[in-house]
C-alpha cells in the first residue's frame, strides 16, 4: 500500500505538528489540525518474463498501477487544497540560473505577467496527478517538448522502470536476484564516479537464501537513481515467520566528507548538501528535487530545525526490509521518503531574494506492504520441510543409535531369558556281580550320568 502525506501550508509559514494519525499501520503526520493522506492500494506484476542464456539470466519489466482507497485516505483528494512551493516555477529558474542576469531577469518579468507566484494551491488530486500550468504551457510555444502538465505522480499509474535483466542464480545461487543490467546498461551515467554509476545488489524485491547478519544488502532504487545498501538491525517475526531486519544506516545518505563513497553523487563541490540528502535534480529533468527519509530522518540536524513540527522518530521515519533468512524472501517492508525542493536565491529573479537554501518538505511517501496469510502458511510449510531435510543425517544418526541400543538390550534379554540344562557327571561303585563273567573280571569302576536338578 502506498501513502502519501502532504506538508500543507497556510499563509505561506509551516504548521506545527499537533498530533498522529493511524493509517493501516503507517503514521501520519497531522498538520494544525488538518490532515491530508491519500492511500493507495499499489499492484506490481512482473511483465514480460524471458530467461536468456540458457536459464542462467531473466528479463522483466515492473508495471506500477495505483486504485485509490478511500476508506484508508482521510480527506477528499477532489476536495481538499493544498499550498505548497510552486514547483514547475522554481523548476524553471533553476534551470536558467546560469544563463546570466538579462536573461533571468526578462524571464521573471514575464513570470510576473502571468500571475506566477513562488507558491501555488491545487487539489490533492491535482498535485498528486497532474494539472495544467500556465507557465509550461506558455513555455511550450516556445520550446514544443515541454510538457505542459505537471504532477508529482504523473504518468506513474501503469508506467514501469524499464527493462531489468536479474541473475537466476543456476550457475551461483549468491547472485540469485542480482540485477545484471538496468535499461540495457550495467553502469549508470549521471554522477561523478565510478562507484556512484554501479548498479549494485536487487531491486529489493527477492534475494538469495541463507542470508546473514554480516551482509552488506545492496537495492538499487530507480526512484533514487542510484544503489543504497542495508544493514541488519535485529530479528523479529512476521506472521509466525523468522525474519531479519535490514535497514539503511546514516552512512547511505551522508555526506561525501564523512562518507567517501558518497563523493561522486555532489555534481557541485562547492554547493555540496550535508547528511541525509541527496539532490536528484540531475534526473529529474533539471528540478532542484531532494530525497531524504521522512522529517530529514538519519540527516544533519539543521534541517530539522530549519522547519517548525518536523521531528524524526526512528520508528516512525526507518525504512526496512524483513527478509526471512533461509529463503531470502521479504514478508514485510517499509520504504519511506520525502520529496524535498531546494530553495536557493536565484539572481534575476526577485521572488528568490528571501531565500537561504531551505530544503523545503512537499510529500512524505510511505509503501508498505506485508505477506499475507496464504503465503505465510505456504512458507512455513516449507521451512518446516527445509528444517527436517537439513537435519536428515542427525536424524538418521539418531535412529541408527536408537536401533543400536535395541538389539543390544534385546541380546541381553535374550541370553538372561534362555533356560538352562546345565548337567554335571558323578562318580559311584558299581556292587560286584554274581555272574561269572563279572569275577573273572574283578571289580571295576563305572559312570553314570546324574542330574544335579
Amino acid at each position: 500500500m502506498l501513502c502519501h502525506v502532504f506538508y500543507v501550508m497556510f499563509c505561506n509559514v509551516f504548521c506545527q505538528v499537533r498530533k498522529s494519525h493511524q493509517c493501516n499501520g503507517i503514521i501520519c503526520a497531522q498538520l494544525n489540525g488538518v490532515l491530508l493522506v491519500l492511500c493507495s492500494r499499489q499492484y506490481r506484476p512482473k511483465r514480460n518474463v524471458t530467461f536468456v542464456d540458457n536459464g542462467e539470466k531473466v528479463s522483466a519489466y515492473t508495471v506500477k498501477s495505483f486504485v485509490f482507497l478511500h476508506e484508508k485516505s482521510v480527506g477528499d483528494p477532489k476536495v481538499d487544497m493544498v499550498t505548497t512551493v510552486n514547483i514547475p516555477a522554481v523548476a524553471v529558474m533553476n534551470r536558467l540560473k546560469s544563463m546570466g542576469f538579462w536573461v533571468s531577469s526578462g524571464v521573471s518579468m514575464y513570470m510576473g505577467s502571468i500571475g506566477t507566484t513562488l507558491f501555488m494551491t491545487h487539489t490533492v488530486e491535482e498535485m498528486l496527478w497532474g494539472f495544467k500550468d500556465p507557465l509550461l504551457t506558455r513555455l511550450k510555444t516556445i520550446k514544443p517538448d515541454t510538457d505542459e502538465y505537471f504532477g508529482l505522480m504523473r504518468n506513474k499509474n501503469g508506467s514501469d522502470d524499464g527493462e531489468f535483466v536479474y541473475h537466476t542464480g543456476k550457475q551461483n545461487y549468491l547472485d540469485f536476484g542480482r540485477i545484471y543490467t538496468w535499461k540495457g546498461e550495467k553502469m549508470l551515467s549521471l554522477w561523478k564516479t565510478n562507484q556512484s554509476n554501479m548498479i549494485n545488489g536487487s531491486d529489493g524485491s527477492g534475494f538469495h537464501p541463507f542470508l546473514s547478519k554480516e551482509e552488506r544488502l545492496n537495492v538499487f532504487t530507480p526512484d533514487l537513481c542510484r544503489s543504497i545498501h542495508m544493514r541488519f538491525e535485529k530479528e523479529v517475526e512476521v506472521k509466525g515467520i523468522p525474519a531479519y531486519r535490514f535497514t539503511p544506516p546514516r552512512a547511505v545518505l551522508a555526506s561525501g566528507k564523512n562518507n567517501p563513497e558518497n563523493e561522486g553523487f555532489c555534481l557541485t563541490p562547492k554547493n555540496c548538501l550535508d547528511d541525509g540528502v541527496l539532490d536528484v535534480s540531475v534526473c529529474r529533468n533539471g528540478a532542484p528535487v531532494v530525497v531524504s527519509f521522512p522529517h530529514f530522518h538519519l540527516g544533519a540536524e539543521r534541517y530539522a530545525k530549519a522547519i517548525d513540527g518536523i521531528s524524526p522518530v526512528h520508528e516512525r521515519h526507518q525504512t526496512f526490509l524483513d527478509l526471512n533468512p533461509t529463503m531470502g524472501v521479504p514478508v514485510r517492508a517499509m520504504k519511506r521518503a520525502q520529496i524535498n525542493i531546494h530553495l536557493q536565491r536565484v539572481i534575476g529573479f526577485p521572488l528568490t531574494r528571501n531565500l537561504n537554501g531551505t530544503i523545503f518538505p512537499i510529500l512524505f511517501l510511505n509503501e508498505s506492504v506485508v505477506i499475507d496469510d496464504a503465503s505465510a502458511a505456504r512458507i512455513q510449510k516449507l521451512l518446516l520441510i527445509v528444517t527436517l531435510v537439513s537435519h536428515f543425517p542427525l536424524v538418521l544418526g539418531a535412529l541408527g543409535v536408537i536401533l543400536l541400543l535395541v538389539c543390544i538390550i534385546l541380546v541381553i534379554r535374550f541370553y538372561q531369558n534362555k533356560p538352562s540344562a546345565k548337567k554335571d557327571t558323578s562318580y559311584a561303585p558299581v556292587s560286584a556281580k554274581v555272574d561269572d563273567q563279572d569275577e573273572k573280571n574283578g571289580t571295576y569302576i563305572g559312570m553314570t550320568s546324574v542330574d544335579k536338578s
